[in-house]
């Protein structure tokens, strides 16, 4: 289902990240979604191109020249209230380098987005022992919302990659949750981060998303393996891949996923 957005305002969460709140008329479409990785896919149109509403953009192939099919890119859905008709999504600035970001920079209230979804697969499992969330800025918006969900008395461990000092963002940590941070510009890792973590005692759920290179070929072994955790107590993928846009990157974990199911067989 497409739902249309209506920018209303906006707010820096780091140096890097900016946070756009919306509007719409109708969120049904988020109604009974209680997955905090609640993605969506956001739909931008070619310059000049206008679709016709209420617009499915998966029958839009086929239908319209190559060219005039719209960009998509996937985003955390952050906060919908359906009774307000309000959420917030999260954007990571990389200058003029791809398509979400430029919109995310040049947006202003009244400017339209286009959404379909939502999406997800993860929630904190109230029955850990505790819950270790780990990830860079393209995770941040989940996990935000995964501490928003924590009871005040959860135990959390949060590792969260940022560019350098001073672009830690303000988090709602729960009573007896932990941060640390890892900075990309003195070359440290999530992965080495990971393994000096210090563990507690019981199940624990974990949620880890950034970098695919880092996060599956790094971190998923040292969970898995090292670690002994089951595949229940983990949701991890890569949300993006460096040197790749989304469409490439797409390309690269289907072919990941294949692989992993050959050897496997």
């Amino acid at each position: 289902m497409t739902t249309e957005l209506i920018v209303t305002g906006s707010d820096w969460i780091t140096p890097a990240v900016k946070r756009i709140f919306f509007r719409s008329d109708d969120l049904s479409a988020f109604a009974g979604s209680r997955f905090t990785d609640r993605y969506v896919k956001l739909v931008f149109p070619p310059p000049g191109v206008v679709y016709p509403r209420p617009i499915d953009v998966r029958a839009l192939r086929g239908t319209i020249p190559p060219e005039d099919m719209p960009v998509v890119r996937t985003y955390t859905a952050l906060f919908p209230d359906l009774e307000a008709g309000t959420l917030a999504i999260d954007f990571v600035l990389h200058g003029d380098e791809g398509v979400a970001g430029p919109w995310a920079a040049r947006a202003e209230p009244g400017d339209i987005l286009l959404v379909n979804g939502p999406g997800g697969a993860y929630a904190p499992d109230p029955g850990a022992d505790w819950h270790l969330l780990v990830g860079d800025e393209s995770a941040l918006p989940a996990i935000d919302a995964a501490l928003n969900a924590l009871a005040p008395d959860a135990v959390a461990r949060v590792v969260l990659q940022v560019d350098r000092l001073g672009d830690e963002p303000t988090l709602g940590l729960p009573e007896h949750a932990t941060v640390s941070y890892v900075y990309r510009s003195e070359d440290e890792s999530l992965i080495d981060a990971v393994r000096a973590l210090p563990w507690p005692d019981g199940r624990v759920h974990a949620f880890v998303h950034g970098e695919a290179q880092e996060v599956m070929h790094g971190i998923r072994p040292h969970l898995l393996v090292e670690r002994g955790l089951g595949r229940d107590q983990i949701s991890i993928s890569g949300y993006w891949r460096r040197g790749r846009t989304e469409d490439a990157f797409r390309v690269w974990k289907s072919e990941l996923a294949r692989a992993e199911e050959s050897a496997s067989a």
